[in-house]
C-alpha cells in the first residue's frame, strides 16, 4: 500500500475513534454514580480517609497501582507524573497501591514522582472497586470519584492493559509498522550505547 493511501485510511480510522469517544462520553454522562464507603488509607503522615484525599476539589482521580514490583504500573505512573500539575488543576489525584507507605516513599523518590500516594493495604478498597483478581492479585486501573454533600460516589472507572488509552507510549509505538513488537517496560534500562 502506498504511503498516501495508508495515511488516508489511518485518518479515517482516527475520525471513527473520535466519534466513538464522543459516544462513550455521552454514555458516561448518563451513568448513575455509585456510592462508596469513606475508606481509610495509610500514608507517610498517618491515616487518611477517602474524603480527605479530595482536599479542596470536588473530584478525585485514584490510580489503582499494583505496587513497586510492577513495571507496567510504573510505566503508567511515570506518565502521570508528567501530567500531575495539569490534572490537579482540575481534580485531586492520588496513586493507591498495596505497598506500605515507607516502600511507596522510597520508590516514589527513586522515580521522581511528585503526586501523593496512599496504601490500601489491609483494606477492601481495591477489591470493592473491582481491582483485585479472583486469585487475590492486584489489578491496575483508574477510578474517578466525586464528593457530594453527604456521600462520596464513584463516577467512572477503567481497567488498564497494554495498548489502552491511558498510556500514550503504546500509541507512539503503534506508529511503527511492527507496533510494540514484543517490547515490555522495565523498572530500569541500561544507558544508551551499552550492550544488553
Amino acid at each position: 500500500m502506498r504511503y498516501a493511501e495508508g495515511s488516508r485510511r489511518l485518518r479515517a480510522y482516527r475520525k471513527r475513534i473520535a466519534a466513538l469517544r464522543k459516544k462513550m462520553r455521552d454514555v458516561q454522562h448518563r451513568i448513575e454514580p455509585e456510592p462508596v464507603d469513606d475508606y481509610t488509607f495509610s500514608t507517610a503522615r498517618g491515616p487518611k480517609r477517602l474524603s480527605e484525599l479530595f482536599g479542596a476539589k470536588r473530584d478525585l482521580f485514584v490510580i489503582h497501582n499494583m505496587g513497586s514490583s510492577c513495571p507496567y504500573c510504573t510505566l503508567w505512573a511515570d506518565g502521570y507524573n508528567g501530567l500531575y500539575e495539569h490534572l490537579r488543576s482540575r481534580a485531586a489525584f492520588v496513586v493507591s497501591s498495596p505497598d506500605p507507605p515507607p516502600v511507596q516513599a522510597r520508590f516514589a523518590r527513586s522515580r521522581g514522582w511528585r503526586f501523593p500516594m496512599v496504601s490500601h493495604r489491609g483494606t477492601t478498597f481495591a477489591q470493592d472497586m473491582g481491582y483485585r483478581s479472583r486469585s487475590g492479585g492486584w489489578l491496575p486501573g483508574i477510578s474517578a470519584f466525586r464528593r457530594e454533600p453527604n456521600r462520596i460516589v464513584r463516577l467512572s472507572e477503567a481497567a488498564w492493559a497494554p495498548g489502552d488509552d491511558f498510556c500514550s507510549l503504546w500509541h507512539v509505538l503503534d506508529l511503527l509498522p511492527e507496533g510494540p513488537a514484543g517490547w515490555q517496560p522495565r523498572l530500569r534500562y541500561r544507558s544508551p550505547g551499552r550492550s544488553r
